[in-house]
């Protein structure tokens, strides 16, 4: 019922940023929980960052924390991932998943919806 597209990943060197975007549709997601996943070559599907329906609760893997930001707009149905400083490490395809509960959380399993991912890659 709901479609998450992702947007925005390309091909950056390292220290640079990228901002993604993932625009909903099919419902409106304003009361949904929103998070951000990558999956590297060869490496299980990882949390990145996640965002209550109310904005008032954030969480971010240690890795990308004080480097990647995540927001919403709900009058635009979308969710945003800002990533600065990147690292190669950082390169990976980016997902982001809607979670009907409306919590933010790290793990893959209570999300509902997900895109189709966008790749970020990062050269050094």
């Amino acid at each position: 019922q709901v479609q998450l597209v992702e947007s925005g990943g390309g091909l950056v060197q390292a220290g640079g940023s990228l901002r993604l975007s993932c625009a909903a549709s099919g419902r409106t997601v304003s009361t949904y929980g929103l998070g951000w996943f990558r999956q590297a070559p060869g490496k299980e599907r990882e949390f990145v960052a996640a965002m209550s329906w109310s904005g008032g609760n954030t969480y971010y893997a240690d890795s990308v924390k004080g480097r990647f930001t995540i927001s919403r707009d709900n009058a635009k149905n979308t969710v945003y991932l800002q990533m600065n400083s990147l690292k190669p490490e950082d390169t990976a395809v980016y997902y982001c998943a809607a979670d009907r509960d409306g919590l933010a959380r790290p793990e893959s399993y209570q999300y509902d919806y997900w895109g189709q991912g966008t790749q970020v890659t990062v050269s050094s």
